[in-house]
């Protein structure tokens, strides 16, 4: 530990604490850069001893991986959005898997609008009930300077064709908030698959480095494979559901 006016310690240069020239001449980055990085919330706080912030190995690995990651062409919108439920003091090969097992499964970039606009979009009136039930949902969120921050453009699409067809907006909130529920279980049952299966047995073998790009690979290939195996029952109980109501709905037309 050092405390207040002792000089940081260096019987280690692995886990010397840095400034912030020297951590960004570590790294390669500008310092701008690295203060931009820390405005987005991409590195936790530095240790700071009076005015002078000091940086440890956390924070070495944590800018290696932005870095990877703006090579890759990852946005910083999208490398704030992977990184945000890691641990702030994991090591580099943790924050690496963290990405590698999160990545493919975050929605694309993040898109901002205003209500007025949409309204437009969605052909109806402006409702600042109808954004809180959206907010609600957890598809936007308000923005300090009034507009919107739509987190899935990808599902707002889709709502506002389904809109577009004549049903309700408040209709088609409700039904997506039921769709979420199922599919948040669905996620869940995957994910219990892959934890069971092919996390245990990584961890089961210790651990071990060569296994990770294997393992990398599942995750990869999980998704597709499990959005088609989602789409395809979806499509069959569809069939189902809209033959019962062919049935149900030209009884009660012959009847009338």
């Amino acid at each position: 530990m050092v405390t207040p006016g002792q000089t940081p310690h260096e019987d280690d240069d692995g886990d010397r604490e840095l400034t912030v020239d020297e951590l960004a001449a570590r790294v390669g980055v500008t310092v701008r850069n690295l203060r931009a990085y820390s405005a987005r919330g991409l590195l936790p706080p530095p240790r700071m001893v009076g005015r002078t912030g000091y940086y440890g190995r956390e924070h070495v690995a944590r800018l290696l991986l932005v870095r990877e990651m703006l090579a890759e062409g990852y946005s910083l919108a999208m490398i704030e959005r992977t990184l945000a439920s890691a641990p702030a003091t994991a090591s580099s090969a943790t924050l690496a898997l963290h990405r590698a097992l999160l990545a493919p499964w975050l929605p694309p970039e993040p898109e901002t609008t205003t209500g007025a606009e949409l309204a437009a979009k969605a052909g109806v009136p402006e409702d600042s009930a109808l954004v809180d039930r959206l907010v609600d949902l957890g598809l936007v969120q308000r923005t300090e300077d009034g507009g919107l921050r739509v987190l899935d453009p990808a599902l707002l699409t889709a709502g506002l064709q389904v809109v577009g067809l004549g049903v309700p907006p408040e209709d088609l909130i409700e039904a997506q908030t039921r769709v979420n529920q199922h599919v948040r279980e669905i996620a869940q049952t995957y994910v219990g698959m892959f934890v069971r299966t092919g996390w245990q047995a990584f961890l089961d073998a210790g651990s071990p480095p060569e296994q990770l790009d294997a393992l990398r690979d599942t995750v990869a290939r999980l998704q597709p494979a499990a959005a088609q195996a989602v789409l395809a029952a979806f499509r069959t109980e569809m069939a189902a559901a809209v033959e019962g109501a062919l049935e149900t709905e030209l009884s009660r037309l012959q009847g009338d």
